[in-house]
This record gives structure tokens, sequence and C-alpha cells, in this order.
């Protein structure tokens, strides 16, 4: 068992858990992009139709604050997972709004109000903690809301303030609601959608038909909307296809036209200034129908996964789309062409974030999710505008980036590595590869690895690179088929498991001196990644997430308990007490010459100098994972938001 020791600076450090900053003492760094992400559900008030919110999937409400341009309006709770899909405008009152949210991990999530225009909400206690899938408002009574969530229908008739369940008590049909709507003349008639089929009452719930005629069995009915002209025109979609019914849901007959691979419908919507015009979103693209369901045509590529559509009841030629990954696209032809409207819209999955050491305002971020529309994306003023620079990555999640001295960018994918060369990448890993078979033996009462390598003609790297580094002229990649190293600029790349340990996710590199984890191993080489010894890691750690290499060689892992550094080689491990445990990243600056921390549960930064035995903090006012450096300002990936800044003039606490 290694030794724990405390040393001078581990107990300066501990005084900072007494000293964090309080909420609001500084100013929250900048979101700057890039734009885009997965975008949910839309509003409107009838009163100003040009004013959108916007809800996302992570619990936040955006506006439009001008043609092109969103801005975040609010957050409705501190939860960072509520997916927001339905944003209502009280029609008796436009400043009073209603949302339905739910949570993507496990069932939860509720009914929440706001007075002010949307910028302060209230959960609403009789819904807590339901999955609110559908929300709709009675067209002829606005005091009538129904709610249509995992464990049934429930109706408010005081405007939302108080809820009651309206289909059977734990029925074993009517549950998973996942559609609502209500006749436009009469509010006691309701249809839901539910993942088995639709249901309606014609008596506000007392009594329910279950109204399948017509549909395949076990249909998933995502969205159903009426004709409000001619309530017996009944719209529902479903994974089987799209339904209509002429005689309000008695009948339904499939509409022929749209193939059957876009088999998700995620929502209808009626043209209000033309009825016979129908928007059907799908998992595979926009359709539309001109003659209400006779013919379809595809209206954009089949890659588009829509969760909503905005059709301006001013001027019909003007229609807006959220999608999943490539946020807003907008149209203002009636659909025939669609462009991108993000700006001030951030909810990118940034994975990974590297700045030019030779130009101190460009800045490469990698994305995770978004196929065609992610990638990599580049600023070249100090993330003040984006640039997409993805083509050759196949649409490839980016997991990791890194940049050489001489300029050479490297992407570890979920399918390779791929280096940046004039404008496109290439990939670097689908190359010959020299795999290594290990002879094991014993060195200074350590395990030791020895490389003996087998050339394997067509080799490849085709797994997921969790991280890339780069020093001495050399490469490195952390994969999930062990760890590689490439001394000709990836054209042959050596490597493979450790100790029949393949599953790894990061790597530093300093000099000679390696570093690589797994989750519950550790390894390290002293003559670049030829030979490996393992490392046992804290006493009481069960894993280890990140690995640095500071400008002293001193070895820093980061976890789910904190920080811990070596001066040893590993041989022991000393526990840092910055304030600051579930570790979400972990890196060197050599710009601040401070090891960077950053944690899942805190919205601090904290940047460690042994050498100088002092410890500086930031406040983000947002939770990262990355920390960069760009012409005097610290740049940050957030979990959730895309990049942030750091204000001019803003300047670390702390010091000792």
């Amino acid at each position: 068992m290694r030794r724990i020791l405390h040393s001078p600076i581990a107990v300066i450090l501990s005084m900072f858990s007494l000293l964090l900053v309080p909420r609001g003492f500084a100013q929250a760094w900048t979101v700057v992009g890039p734009y885009g992400g997965d975008a949910r559900g839309f509003a409107y008030s009838a009163s100003d139709p040009s004013h959108i919110l916007m809800g996302t999937a992570n619990s936040w409400i955006y506006e439009n604050v001008g043609p092109t341009q969103w801005a975040r309006l609010s957050k409705i709770s501190t939860s960072d997972s509520l997916v927001v899909d339905d944003i209502i405008y009280d029609e008796s009152n436009p400043k009073r709004l209603l949302v339905g949210a739910w949570q993507l991990d496990h069932p939860d999530g509720g009914v929440f109000i706001s007075e002010d225009g949307g910028h302060k909400w209230k959960p609403v206690a009789d819904m807590q903690g339901q999955s609110v899938r559908a929300l709709a408002q009675a067209p002829s009574n606005p005091k009538i809301f129904v709610a249509g969530t995992l464990t049934g229908v429930y109706r408010s008739e005081d405007g939302g303030e108080h809820w009651a369940a309206i289909s059977p008590p734990k029925s074993i049909e009517i549950h998973e609601v996942e559609s609502i709507a209500i006749d436009p003349v009469n509010p006691q008639i309701i249809y839901a959608g539910t993942w088995h089929l639709p249901w309606k009452t014609e008596d506000g719930g007392k009594t329910w038909q279950n109204i399948k005629q017509g549909l395949i069995v076990d249909s998933d009915v995502f969205s159903i909307i009426i004709d409000p002209h001619a309530p017996n025109v009944v719209y529902a979609s479903a994974c089987s296809g799209i339904y209509k019914s002429t005689d309000a849901g008695s009948q339904f007959h499939k509409i022929q036209g749209i193939p059957s691979a876009a088999r998700r419908t995620r929502v209808l919507k009626q043209d209000p200034n033309n009825a016979g015009t129908v928007y059907a979103g799908t998992t595979e693209g926009l359709y539309r129908t001109l003659d209400a369901g006779t013919k379809w045509t595809l209206m954009t590529p089949s890659d588009i996964i829509i969760n909503d559509i905005y059709v301006d009841p001013k001027n019909s030629q003007h229609i807006l789309m959220a999608t999943d990954r490539s946020g807003v696209l907008e149209s203002d032809d009636n659909a025939a062409s669609f462009h991108p409207v993000n700006r001030g819209f951030s909810e990118r999955q940034v994975s990974s974030m590297v700045t030019d050491p030779q130009n101190p305002d460009t800045i490469y971020v990698g994305v995770i999710n978004d196929k065609r529309f992610g990638g990599v994306f580049v600023s070249k003023d100090g993330s003040q505008t984006w640039n997409q620079i993805s083509a050759g990555l196949e649409g490839n999640d980016v997991f990791s980036l890194a940049m050489s001295p001489n300029g050479d960018l490297l992407a570890g994918t979920n399918h390779g590595i791929y280096r940046l060369r004039d404008g496109q990448f290439e990939n670097v890993s689908n190359r010959q590869v020299e795999k290594t078979r290990k002879v094991t033996h014993i060195r200074k009462k350590h395990r030791v690895v020895t490389t003996e390598t087998t050339f394997v003609p067509g080799g490849k790297i085709e797994v997921a690179v969790r991280a890339v580094t780069f020093d001495n002229g050399q490469w490195y990649a952390a994969t999930s088929d062990g760890v590689y190293s490439s001394a000709d600029k990836g054209f042959l790349w050596r490597g493979g498991p450790i100790e029949k340990n393949s599953q790894f996710s990061d790597i530093a590199a300093s000099g000679s001196i390696i570093l690589a984890n797994g989750e519950t191993v550790l390894f390290v080489s002293q003559d670049q990644a030829k030979t490996w010894h393992s490392v046992a890691l804290p006493s009481g750690w069960p894993r280890v997430r990140y690995v640095a290499i500071d400008g002293n060689g001193t070895l820093w892992i980061g976890g789910l308990l904190g920080v811990a550094y070596s001066q040893d080689q590993g041989q022991t491990w000393q526990i840092s007490k910055v304030p600051i445990n579930d570790i979400s990243g972990l890196q060197y600056n050599a710009g601040l010459k401070r090891i960077i921390v950053s944690s899942y549960n805190s919205d601090l930064v904290f940047g460690i100098d042994l050498a100088a035995k002092n410890l500086v903090w930031w406040t983000p006012g947002w939770r990262i994972h990355a920390v960069g450096s760009s012409n005097g300002r610290l740049v940050a990936a957030t979990l959730l938001h895309g990049m942030i800044v750091q204000p001019e003039k803003q300047i670390a606490h702390g010091g000792l």
C-alpha cells in the first residue's frame, strides 16, 4: 500500500475550504458559442407572435431578441436535465406562462408557472415529480389546462394552480401520455396519445374510449392536432405513420406518401392561415402537404431531426424548426429552403478544447452527438465568432483535441484519430499499425511491460480515442484498445493493451515521462511509452478520471474523491485539499504554470502551483470541465452550454 503524505501545500490548500466565494460576488463568464445544439419547443403569444420563446433539453428557456438572435431568458429549475418541450402563454394573461417538463434520466419533472413573462418560475405542488410529456390549454376556456404524464392525464380548472387526475387510477391503458389535444369548442372533449394508441373522453375524463380504428396495433402517438375550423378533422402521428380522421376519431386512415423509414413523426403543425397545409416534423426530415394529407413532399435533408415547428401566423412563408443537433432552422420561402438562426443559442456538448500556442486568439473545440452538424469548430478572434471545420470527420464524435508546437491539430474520435490538414481532416489511424506483445518481468519492485512489436500490415486504430497529446515530437493516444504512440506523425502507430488493460481514458506527457489511466488502473512510462510500470492508486481511491504532469514533472490525478499528486513517479501520493471533488477536468496550463482543476458539483475553478506554494481560484458561474487561455483571458468548456470566456479585467482570487 502506498503511503499518503500531507505536505505544507496540502495544509495551505485545506484553508480554502472555508473561503469559497458566495454566488453573485463576481461577474459570471459569458457564453460565446459555438452556437447550435438541441432545441426542443416553441411558444408565442397571440398578442405578439413575433416574440418567440424556445425550450431546451437542460432546463433553460431562450427568447428571440432579433431576427436571427437568441438570448437566455431563464432557467425553470436548479436541475440541469429538465426537457422543456411545452411552453404555453396563458391566453387570458400574456405575462403568465406555464411549462411542462420531464427529466431525461429518470421519471421526474413537473409543471412550472411564471407570472412575469418567463423571468421567474415556481413549481406547481400538485404536479411536482410528474414527468410531463404534453401540456395544452383549452381554446374555449383559458382556465382549463390538461397535462399528459407517464402516470396518466391531469386537468386544472383554475389556470394551472391545482391539478387532479382525470384518467382512471392505476389504469393499465392510459399512461405514458405523450400528446394532448383539446377540442376548440368543447373543453370536455380531450384526446390523449399514449405509447400504445390514442384515447378520447367527451365528458372531461369521467369515461374514456380507445380510438384505435384504422391504426396499427400498439402505435406510439407522438402528436395530435385538431383543425380549429373543423373539429371533426383530427391528425395523429405515430411510430407507424401519420393518420387522419374526419369523424372526430371514430375512424382513422393512414396517410400515404411519407416513406416508412420516417417512422417517428414527433410533431404535426397546421398552417394557421391555410387549413390544407400541414407540416410533419420527423426524425428523418420535414414533410409538407398542401392538400390536407393527400400528397406529401420532403422539404429538408433526411438527417434533420425535428422536435417542433413554428409557422408565423402573420406570414406563412416564415417557418422555424427546433431540431436536434442543428438548433433552429429558418425558412422565408414556405419551407423551400432553410438556414440556421442560432446566434446566442449555445447548447453544444463541448468535449474538448485547445488553443493555438502560436496564435493566442485561435481556439479549437470538439463536440459530441451532433453528427454532420458537429465535429470541430474554430474561432480565430478569441471566441467571438466560430466556423465549423468538420470535412473528413465523417460525422464522428470528437472526444479529444491536441495541438503540437508545429501546428498539427489532432482529433481523437469514436472511430480513430484525425489530423487537420489544409482545412479538412484526414484519418491518420487508418494506416499500418504495430500491435504489441507483452513480456512482463520485475524491475525495482515494479511490474514492467516490455513491448515487443509485431508488424501488422493494414492494421487500424478504429476504436474510441479518449485523449491525445504531444511531446518531444511524439504523438500519444489513450484509446479503448490500449495506449498508442507514433514517432512519424501518425503514419505508423505502436502500442495496444497494457497488462491486459485496454480501456484507457486519459494520457499526459512531459519529456520522456508518460502517464496513462483507465478507470481503476494507472501506468507510468519513463521512456516515451516503450515500457510501462503500474502505479497503485492512493489509498481508498476506487478510480481515476484525469491525469496531468506539471512543469516540474509532478504527476497529478483527479477523480471522484478529489485531486492527488506524486513527486516520486507514483511511489507515494499526497492528497491535495483543494476544496472540490468529483473532478470534471484536470490539466496543466503552461502559460499560467498551474494545474487547473474543475468539478462536476461546483462552479469554481482552481489553479494550483506547487512550486510557488499557492492557490488561486476563479468564479465562472458555470460548471466546466476544461480551461485554456487565449490572448490574456481564460476560456472554458462547459458541460452543456458550449464555451465561456472570462470577463476583461476580472482577476483570480487567492494567491497564498
